[in-house]
């Protein structure tokens, strides 16, 4: 995830209309607020899978589909490439803003 934000570090600022400095602030806050998993703890099995799977999406993106078979958990993404490729391929542990959104939307 560090590296992803890094990553995205520009698009982050234009879309945020934030400062440098006030950007970095706010990764600092959420970074206090997420337990990291070190990606030494994940089974090379759950890793070869998760490649298996993006192998035709995006291997880029292997990390966070092997993290979320790890830990039996769900992906929230914003990457529609990624989500319709997962989905294509029959991994329902994804979820889209869109859902998310609804999914709290059904619960108010």
């Amino acid at each position: 995830m560090q590296h992803e934000i890094d990553k995205h570090w520009d698009k982050l600022l234009r879309i945020s209309k934030l400062s440098n400095e006030n950007l970095n602030e706010a990764r600092f806050k959420l970074f206090t607020k997420i337990n990291f998993i070190n990606e030494l703890l994940i089974p090379s099995k759950t890793w070869l899978a998760a490649e298996l799977i993006v192998s035709s999406i995006d291997v880029d993106d292997s990390d966070f589909v092997a993290l979320t078979k790890h830990l039996k958990g769900y992906l929230w993404t914003g990457d529609k490439v990624l989500y319709n490729g997962l989905k294509s391929k029959k991994f329902n542990r994804v979820y889209s803003t869109s859902e998310l959104i609804g999914l709290r939307n059904k619960k108010s």
